[in-house]
């Protein structure tokens, strides 16, 4: 039986539209930058004053509420980065194509799963002082509850600003990934794509239960449960540079 076309073949073995390693370290520079604010402004209270606990938590709240325009901002240069890449992609596969199905691809309705991408980028960006928040308040009771483990506790507070870069690097790296497999979804599944081969990064840290996946046909309207137990589409959970190679419709 023939093999149906996919993206990347169409495409002459183009990088895949989820490699948007550019795209990840620009947003993750721009959030290390606020998560290191957020260590600052922790580390300007005394570690373990339980004291400290109620301005920290205040002042990381106001800190949350006036990042609405930067947050919207960061994200939004992300997602478009992340965009222009997938079109890209699309545009070399495009050339092997039918007219009609060129057409079809440049009216993709992309629009809507990009603002629910940057709603929920605004929400992740703003988590991080208020995670950081939450943070200093949980060690600080559990330093009130076992005095012996007083320095252990201080020195975890002093970690705040470290912890938050983690995270921020986290956001970005698991973010840039699943904007590209959703904005690949979006155009794959507006021209008639029933689904994907699941491909993954090839490197030494992808999950076996994704190993599992590789080379895998997967329905775009029904994400596969793995054998680690998650259930989601090649590159849409956190930590995972996985991608689809969308199959094309005859």
């Amino acid at each position: 039986m023939r093999q149906q076309p996919t993206l990347d073949r169409k495409a002459k073995n183009s990088a895949n539209p989820a490699n948007s390693r550019k795209a990840e370290q620009n947003y993750s520079r721009s959030l290390r930058k606020l998560a290191q604010e957020v260590g600052r402004l922790i580390g300007a209270f005394p570690a373990g004053d339980p004291a400290s606990v109620a301005p920290i938590t205040d002042m990381l709240e106001k800190y949350s509420q006036a990042l609405d325009g930067w947050a919207l901002r960061t994200a939004s240069a992300m997602v478009a980065e992340v965009e222009a890449r997938d079109r890209k992609a699309w545009l070399q596969a495009s050339a092997d194509i039918s007219e009609a199905l060129r057409h079809e691809i440049w009216t993709a309705p992309t629009g809507e799963a990009m603002k629910a991408l940057l709603a929920e980028q605004v929400t992740l960006i703003k988590s991080i002082p208020l995670d950081a928040a939450k943070r200093v308040h949980e060690l600080t009771l559990a330093g009130l509850e076992n005095s012996s483990r007083g320095s252990e506790i201080v020195a975890e507070i002093k970690r705040s600003g470290e912890v938050s870069v983690s995270r921020a690097n986290l956001i970005a790296r698991t973010e840039t990934a699943r904007a590209a497999s959703v904005l690949t979804q979006a155009r794959a599944q507006h021209i008639g794509s029933e689904g994907y081969i699941w491909r993954i990064a090839g490197d030494s840290d992808v999950r076996h239960s994704h190993k599992q996946m590789n080379g895998k046909f997967v329905r775009w309207d029904s994400p596969p449960t793995l054998s680690d137990g998650t259930t989601t589409h090649a590159g849409q959970i956190y930590n995972c540079r996985c991608y689809p190679e969308p199959v094309l419709p005859e």
